[in-house]
């Protein structure tokens, strides 16, 4: 059992301020990874691979450190809840090889859009009209980031937006585990499932790893699994609604990282559509807040 945390706003803000720095580090990680920047260019399913490799043992010293009590555990649910969260990072890290860290990051977004939309399938639940203004808001500043036009149509793009399909599915399975298992135990049981499917997929297109180049995907396992652990802290300390806003510092991370690594200036089209997302996004949260409220 877990104690309930001492609420408090500030340091639950901060915690998600830090942990978008280091989610936004794992993916231009990443785009190295997918580059030749530092030997022969890696497959985005090695590179995923590491990532759940070098996070569970972080977290498993974190449970041998903390030792939680673990309930029952819903095999099925984390099988299907790490799948879909494997096949979502592994997409991200291919689209960002090919796209800037901003527009990868800001598609990625569009991910409690499509929770919301399969939640009326899957979970029941009904869409009023506030909550479709904002999916269609959201769609708007995707399709902008995409640019739909013969000239300046990404392709990689879609890969992105796959993965923010594939995390709104992995939503869905989140809010059926949350309250029936402890954080840590989720955090260690998706990461354990996560290195089994990453291993099978591995095997098709493993190459030996340089030395710098198993150095980058150890600090993408141990940067997710803080940037992990501050997230779950802050989910403990403040409501989602007051939380939910600040996820989005991962947006500015990705788009300053991409200008001191890779010189990449977001443009106007990338501003523009990147706000429009955000817009989207967070007044979705806002009236997830209100129906929560409502609820309790």
């Amino acid at each position: 059992m877990f104690e309930p945390r001492t609420q408090n706003p500030a340091l639950a803000a901060a915690l998600i301020v830090v942990a978008t720095a280091f989610i936004a580090a794992t993916t231009l990680m990443a785009k190295a990874l997918g580059s030749d920047a530092f030997g022969t260019a890696m497959n985005p399913l090695q590179i995923s691979h590491g990532r759940y490799v070098f996070a569970f043992v972080v977290i498993s010293m974190a449970v041998g450190i903390f030792r939680p009590q673990f309930t029952p555990v819903r095999w099925r649910m984390h099988a299907t809840r790490t799948l879909m969260g494997w096949a979502g990072v592994s997409l991200m890290f291919a689209s960002v090889a090919f796209i800037p860290l901003a527009d990868a990051t800001a598609i990625s977004f569009l991910n409690p859009v499509f929770g919301m939309v399969l939640a009326i399938p899957l979970l029941k639940e009904s869409v009023g009209p506030i909550r479709w203004s904002a999916a269609a808001i959201a769609l708007v500043g995707a399709m902008i980031l995409l640019r739909p036009t013969p000239d300046s149509f990404q392709p990689a793009a879609l890969l992105a937006l796959g993965a923010a399909l594939a995390l709104g599915f992995e939503l869905i399975i989140i809010k059926r585990l949350a309250g029936r298992e402890a954080p840590l135990q989720i955090l260690w049981i998706n990461n354990l499932l996560g290195v089994v499917i990453s291993t099978v997929a591995v095997l098709f297109v493993w190459q030996a790893p340089t030395l710098t180049q198993w150095a980058i995907l150890a600090g993408i396992g141990v940067f997710m699994a803080i940037a992990q652990a501050c997230f779950v802290n802050a989910m403990a300390r403040a409501d989602a609604s007051f939380v939910a806003p600040f996820s989005y510092g991962t947006l500015i991370f990705a788009a300053l990282y991409d200008a001191l690594f890779y010189k990449v200036i977001p443009d106007a089209v990338t501003v523009l559509g990147a706000s429009i997302i955000v817009a989207g996004a967070v007044l979705l949260a806002v009236r997830e807040a209100q129906l929560q409220k409502r609820k309790a």
